[in-house]
């Protein structure tokens, strides 16, 4: 294996979402909002670009137009390079009619692209979750390993690994077991009190790859974590980079250093973002030293008149009249009228609200316009009876109807 290896990265952006929904009702998981600017695809994309990763093919399916457009507009890469791209790959059906089945199979589908390049390594990462990742030292560690096959591993409590494909390591890392949700996970070596969860991102050697896919799609086998990585354990040399050990630079002392979060359902999506406020939070997306790309947004800074905010973060384009915000989150182009309060909640882009709103834990999806004096957050069963309301009380707004929020500044 070469010092510095060639690599293409596959990234599995197909993504339902369905615990998600309604956010993932117009759009995948990965093309969801997250934070004052981004969307959920940003964070792998960001770790593979600020890792000098430049070749890049994106597998989208379900509610893939909105993730289309925003790879078109927020994630060019220089054109006059051949090798850095980041190209959208929907379901070719080469195989036949089928979507795809699995990520496994995501991946076979498209054996034909990876190859093309020859590459020496192939990175397979999942779109889902929220983190930061230096590419690189993965695979330092994947090529000082001799691994055929490296696994991205978080270390978890022993109570709660039952949730994660759990993987029993050696000391060295090197891989004896993996399992899909196990009733009594292996606990990590030297720590009882943790395990390792696979964290669906891989490292393979290109040949072991082409390999064991053209083997698994005979066999029937659609998934990595299921099929995959078991029967490779058994014939390969498999190790799991403990995700702990990955450093990045300009993180601060405040933050969770390891930070990673699978924002599946609105409980956890909710509380990321909360992970981003606060004078010392556990995710702090200011660091000039690793940035998240996402939109190159271009309307103008927000405007506030009487307004009163206290740990928030307020995108661009918005304007903020006489209303008082507490531990929220307001997307771009965002209106609110004359004595609006929030209290924890997340607005996404191009909302209105009018005179007299009150929202408490509330997320509002898009385009929404929430009537004047309307009241959510405050009657669990009244709000049951309009929106999906969780079981921890966070009351989601679905998408709204198109509003030119333009328009309504005139009338203020």
């Amino acid at each position: 294996m070469l010092n510095t290896p060639t690599i293409v990265a596959v990234v599995l952006a197909g993504g339902e979402g369905s615990r998600l929904h309604p956010l993932t009702e117009h759009r995948s998981k990965p093309s969801v909002p997250f934070g004052g600017r981004f969307r959920v695809v940003d964070f792998v994309l960001s770790s593979l670009v600020n890792s000098k990763i430049f070749a890049i093919y994106l597998l989208v399916q379900y509610k893939s137009q909105s993730l289309i457009e925003h790879i078109r507009r927020s994630w060019v890469l220089a054109p006059i390079f051949p090798e850095q791209f980041i190209a959208v790959v929907p379901p070719q059906m080469r195989e036949g009619p089928e979507w795809f089945q699995g990520t496994a199979d995501a991946v076979y589908q498209n054996l034909r692209l990876i190859e093309r390049h020859a590459p020496d390594l192939v990175v397979v990462f999942g779109a889902d979750h929220i983190y930061r990742m230096d590419v690189r030292q993965m695979v330092a560690f994947h090529l000082r390993s001799g691994a055929d096959v490296t696994v991205a591993a978080l270390p978890v409590p022993i109570g709660g690994a039952s949730a994660f494909g759990i993987i029993d390591a050696a000391a060295d890392g090197a891989v004896r077991g993996f399992r899909e949700k196990p009733i009594d996970p292996a606990p990590m070596p030297h720590d009882p009190t943790r395990a390792f969860a696979s964290m669906g991102n891989y490292i393979f050697n290109t040949d072991v790859l082409s390999k064991a896919l053209r083997d698994g799609h005979q066999r029937g086998e659609q998934d990595f974590g299921r099929d995959l990585l078991p029967r490779l354990i058994n014939t390969q040399r498999v190790f799991a980079y403990d995700f702990c050990a990955n450093r990045i630079p300009g993180i601060r002392d405040y933050e969770e250093s390891a930070y990673w979060r699978d924002v599946g359902t609105i409980d956890a999506y909710f509380e990321a973002h909360q992970d981003l406020l606060g004078a010392e939070p556990k995710f702090d997306m200011f660091n000039p030293k690793w940035r998240i790309g996402s939109s190159n947004y271009q309307g103008p800074s927000p405007k506030f008149f009487r307004a009163e905010i206290d740990n928030c973060i307020i995108s661009s384009g918005g304007l903020i009249n006489g209303a008082r915000l507490r531990n929220s989150i307001v997307r771009s182009e965002v209106l609110m009228e004359d004595d609006v309060e929030l209290d924890e909640c997340i607005v996404m882009d191009y909302a209105v609200l009018r005179k007299g709103v009150r929202l408490k834990r509330v997320i509002v999806d898009r385009y929404n316009t929430i009537e004047a004096g309307d009241c959510i957050g405050y009657d669990a069963e009244a709000d049951r009876r309009r929106f999906r309301v969780t079981d921890s009380g966070i009351v989601v707004v679905p998408r709204g109807q198109c509003t030119d929020t333009r328009v309504m500044f005139r009338y203020l």
